[in-house]
């Protein structure tokens, strides 16, 4: 009785209760998960070790312990400097030449959009339902529905800069969502594909792309720059970013920035937005029903996000005349390059001579550029 009463002891003392016990535990699950199954290691190891100790009391080691470590390290995200510079170097590593070439893939990306506006839709009317049957449950407001949806996109950046704006307290739920869903790529998108495709279309060869020009390649981001800018200004930190470190690249003239946009100062962005989001999944915040929620509706936005691309290619397909393998549509959500690798692998499944990982990589990008544009627009109409 004495060991045990001491234990006792210890957590009265403390301050140490259930839901704390809990968090702590799923902090090391996920840590468990990242080290040894290697689902998203970079940021889920420094995430869940971010939770753990913003969930041991009085370590004064979370994002809300003003004056503390932590509580600085959030503010990257709080005022909004992680996301864009994590873009920046998404764009150091990105080559659009597949989209200049094939510019019709863009509305492969622009179907993969499908998933947000389902989950917005999902959110509003599944919550409102919950709220009538379960006492005390609030239903999602719109900020916070378009925060959920955006998970749909499959851009981890992108989710965290518009649900920090809109929906604050979400955000740990949501970048843990979104990040899951990531890595559960290969798992979750084949099924989707197999079962809206058919043999004859899984098997199509795809012409070469056209030779996209070095000139075409500069020209590109300052297009897209000046256009995003005066049309969509909200959604301007993140493409400008983008098409800054894409230029950076194809200038051929910086290549010590080149390689630390791609290597270091990725990987240390990688680790602070990690540490930051794991500082605020406090236990107030994630045990509780709308968590729930969210993480289904984010495998349902995931789901028609595939979905919606796989059926604008299957409608590409039959409109260019058998030219367009619809197993890319799985490339029109923005899990970059990771989604346009599942692509390559089940075409060659059913047909070991294809190579379609290139054509892949232009509804990837078209997706990464649609959805921050969606993310400005909805934070523009929000005011977030």
């Amino acid at each position: 009785m004495g060991f045990f009463q001491s234990i006792i002891d210890f957590v009265v003392n403390t301050g140490v209760a259930l839901p704390q016990i809990a968090m702590i535990t799923l902090a090391l699950l996920l840590a468990y998960i990242a080290i040894t199954k290697k689902y998203e290691p970079l940021l889920l190891l420094p995430l869940a070790f971010g939770m753990l100790i913003a969930n041991i009391p009085f370590a004064g080691l979370s994002a809300y312990d003003e004056g503390g470590l932590i509580h600085f390290l959030y503010q990257g995200i709080a005022l909004g400097i992680y996301p864009p510079l994590i873009f920046l170097c998404i764009g150091a590593m990105t080559d659009f030449g597949p989209l200049i070439a094939n510019p019709k893939s863009a509305l492969i990306g622009l179907g993969g959009q499908l998933g947000i506006f389902t989950a917005i839709g999902g959110a509003l009317l599944i919550s409102r339902a919950i709220a009538d049957i379960v006492p005390g449950f609030e239903p999602f407001t719109l900020a916070e529905a378009v925060s959920i949806g955006i998970i749909g996109s499959s851009d981890g950046p992108t989710a965290i800069y518009i649900t920090d704006r809109l929906a604050e307290h979400l955000l740990p739920t949501i970048a843990i969502a979104a990040y899951s869903y990531m890595a559960l790529v290969p798992v979750i998108q084949p099924p989707i594909m197999r079962a809206l495709t058919n043999d004859k279309e899984r098997v199509i060869v795809m012409p070469m792309p056209k030779r996209v020009t070095q000139r075409q390649k500069l020209v590109f981001p300052f297009v897209v720059t000046i256009a995003v800018l005066i049309l969509i200004p909200a959604a301007g930190p993140l493409i400008s970013m983008l098409m800054l470190g894409n230029l950076i690249k194809e200038s051929g003239v910086t290549d010590r920035l080149t390689r630390s946009l791609q290597g270091d100062l990725l990987n240390i962005l990688t680790l602070l937005i990690g540490i930051s989001i794991g500082s605020v999944a406090t236990a107030d915040r994630i045990l509780n029903l709308q968590t729930l929620l969210i993480i289904f509706l984010g495998l349902a936005a995931f789901a028609f996000g595939t979905m919606g691309g796989v059926l604008v290619a299957k409608l590409l397909c039959k409109m260019t005349g058998g030219k367009i393998n619809p197993l890319i549509g799985n490339s029109g959500v923005s899990a970059m390059p990771m989604a346009a690798r599942v692509s390559q692998k089940l075409a060659q499944e059913y047909n070991p001579q294809n190579h379609v990982l290139m054509h892949a990589m232009g509804p990837i990008v078209a997706s990464t550029i649609g959805s921050a544009i969606v993310a400005g627009i909805f934070i523009a109409i929000l005011g977030g």
